[in-house]
């Protein structure tokens, strides 16, 4: 969808953005009372005041904070976590540990979303007449199992139907609700900021229960990284209907509460028991589908996370696949086996949804926090706002979440096998990074005037073998001036490269999420080219391709006298003759690590080994491409001392 597009506020936008943005928070009335009032006796204090704590939560968190305020963090028309550091890393370079956690929480978030969400709506058959004792796990593996297994045909043609299938259950959401709520007017008293005060500091505990509220706010940052798909108006605008539907049903399932007071829930669900028998198997299905788009949402939305990571050097290069046409939906098929090896091992260990509320929220809220850290910096620095203001609103939503926070990690006893899934993502975008950060430190770049009188002599020698018409390098350096040492070497040293023409191209990934654009200039004519290669953090990495097509330009528009130039073709063989040189570091022996830089970088060449090879990360086809092995030496060995025995 064109940026153009997105602004475009329409009847069919509108329905997309119900279909793509809202099922996380939208499917949140399945389980966030049951997990309030849980086995606790209902009264009216704990139903008012849960009501009320979610009410506020979604007006603060939900409709200011993102609705309102992060979605003015909108880069080129693109949202999340990746997209708000690139529009702030530039002002602070401890930013980086922010963004890494939040990248690692949110991913998290795409592990237990899917199975609360379709095990909530699987569990309502058991309220159906003769399927009481019926096993939902084996139903729930079933439908993520399915779910996952079709990621790789892409989601196109089963998405049209996302957004009529999500107006549908939210209308539903609103007629349920409203339908108690006309037997029980006085549930409306509970929007009253007073019942979640008196919530949080008069009833035993209540404080603890904000983990359970918090339930119903956790797909705010999900709706803030699929800023892209729909535009900033049309989730504003819909999300006034969602709001009020969530709303409507959160009170109408406290009228149903309150008709049953100084009694306990016993496994039952307010959101099912408000539905009519008659209409209650039909009620599920229409859950389960909302469940299933939720799910898909969060999973198209990791696959995007890891491709930003990727672009952004947080996370290895792996296998990246577009199943459809459609700009923008990708598939990554090692994502795809890891967070469907996560949600079957979910819903197998805590076996109900109602465990699973227990373990859920904590990632959710540590993203939202490191999202207002990042989000202190861009109003100040691209927002302009006030220093003191910036700072009354930062404190004013950290005290939120932080609250959040701290009732959330009073459960963690019940989800620390959980931790080690994050402190895992965590590790290789951090370990990925900072190698990565000492690596291009060390790189020694050379002023590339000085050689290129001795490239011009090497290419017209027609002593040594000529070693390809065209031979291009990819480099770091993005001076038209200057390249790295090991080009030169790898050119003069040993075997000396010839070749008709030297190209240095340098792939500069942009903070512009979609920009595409290049730049060419001529250290000698014909002879020694640089071009510079702007490429957005969302486009996909085509190195051979963009290349060629630039070749191509210059050649239709005669520019650089390519067109009268031999290009390496011949009668037997109509194709240029190109040869792209990749480096491959590997760790020298003649390093003297301590163990920090030595588990850092060890760890790193094994995750690079585990990943793509450059060639194909790069976009090159193999056929064109010469490794060469390039020792990695961070901190050389000391003089040796050696006897010498007679």
């Amino acid at each position: 969808m064109k940026k153009d597009l997105k602004k475009k506020v329409t009847y069919a936008s509108l329905l997309v953005a119900l279909g793509i943005i809202y099922g996380d928070i939208g499917t949140s009335p399945l389980y966030v009372l049951k997990a309030i009032v849980g086995d606790r006796e209902i009264s009216e204090l704990l139903v008012y005041g849960g009501v009320s704590c979610v009410f506020w939560t979604l007006v603060f968190q939900t409709s200011i904070k993102y609705i309102w305020l992060t979605l003015k963090a909108d880069n080129e028309g693109e949202g999340g976590v990746f997209s708000l550091y690139a529009l702030v890393r530039r002002y602070g370079k401890k930013l980086v540990i922010p963004t890494i956690l939040g990248a690692t929480t949110l991913l998290a978030d795409g592990i237990i979303t899917p199975p609360i969400s379709v095990a909530s709506a699987v569990e309502g058959l058991t309220m159906v007449k003769g399927l009481e004792h019926i096993p939902t796990v084996p139903i729930v593996v079933v439908i993520l199992t399915i779910l996952f297994f079709f990621q790789r045909f892409g989601t196109n043609k089963v998405g049209a139907v996302f957004g009529p299938v999500m107006f549908v259950w939210f209308s539903m959401l609103f007629i349920l609700g409203g339908s108690q709520i006309l037997d029980h007017p006085q549930v409306l008293n509970a929007l009253n900021p007073k019942y979640a005060f008196d919530l949080l500091v008069k009833y035993p505990g209540g404080f603890w229960l904000l983990g359970a509220v918090f339930l119903a706010t956790t797909g705010a940052e999900a709706l803030y990284s699929d800023l892209g798909h729909c535009g900033r108006e049309n989730i504003r605008i819909s999300w006034m209907f969602v709001k009020v539907c969530l709303v409507i049903n959160y009170l109408g399932q406290a009228a149903w509460l309150m008709g049953h007071q100084e009694q306990f829930l016993l496994g039952r669900n307010p959101f099912f028991e408000i539905m009519p028998s008659w209409f209650l198997l039909i009620g599920i299905n229409i859950a389960t589908l909302a469940a299933i788009i939720a799910s898909q949402a969060l999973i198209s939305g990791s696959y995007t996370l890891i491709s930003e990571a990727m672009n952004m050097n947080f996370w290895p290069r792996v296998k990246v696949k577009q199943p459809t046409d459609f700009k923008g939906q990708i598939y990554i098929p090692s994502v795809n086996t890891m967070l469907w090896i996560g949600c079957i091992m979910m819903i197998l260990y805590f076996k109900s949804s109602t465990h699973m509320e227990a373990a859920y929220g904590f990632s959710i809220t540590v993203t939202m926090l490191m999202t207002s850290v990042l989000l202190a910096y861009f109003m100040y620095y691209r927002l302009k706002w006030n220093k003191f203001l910036v700072i009354i609103v930062f404190l004013f939503f950290i005290s939120i979440e932080g609250s959040f926070f701290i009732a959330n990690v009073a459960k963690i006893k019940e989800r620390w096998m959980f931790l080690f899934f994050e402190l895992f993502i965590f590790l290789v975008m951090y370990i990925w990074y900072k190698a990565r950060k000492v690596n291009n430190e060390l790189i020694n770049f050379v002023d590339l005037g000085k050689h290129t009188a001795l490239i011009k002599d090497l290419s017209e020698d027609v002593n040594i073998p000529k070693f390809a018409t065209h031979l291009i390098y990819l480099t770091k350096a993005n001076n038209r001036t200057e390249i790295e040492e090991k080009v030169i070497n790898s050119i003069f040293a040993k075997k000396p490269k010839r070749a008709d023409v030297y190209w240095f191209l340098h792939l500069n990934r942009t903070e512009s999420p979609y920009s595409l654009s290049y730049h060419v200039s001529e250290l000698i004519d014909d002879k020694v080219i640089k071009v510079n290669l702007n490429v957005g953090f969302r486009v996909q990495v085509r190195t051979e391709l963009f290349f060629k097509q630039i070749v191509q330009d210059l050649v239709k528009n005669r520019e650089l006298q390519l067109h009268i130039r031999p290009d390496g073709s011949t009668r037997y063989n109509a194709e240029p003759d190109f040869k792209f040189v990749v480096f491959q570091k590997f760790l020298s022996v003649e390093n003297e690590l301590s163990i920090r830089s030595g588990l850092l970088l060890e760890s790193y060449f094994f995750l690079k080994r585990m990943a793509q090879k450059d060639e194909a990360a790069f976009g090159l086809d193999k056929s064109d491409v010469v490794t060469e092995q390039v020792p990695l030496i961070v901190t050389p060995v000391n003089r040796i001392a050696l006897d010498r025995v007679k």
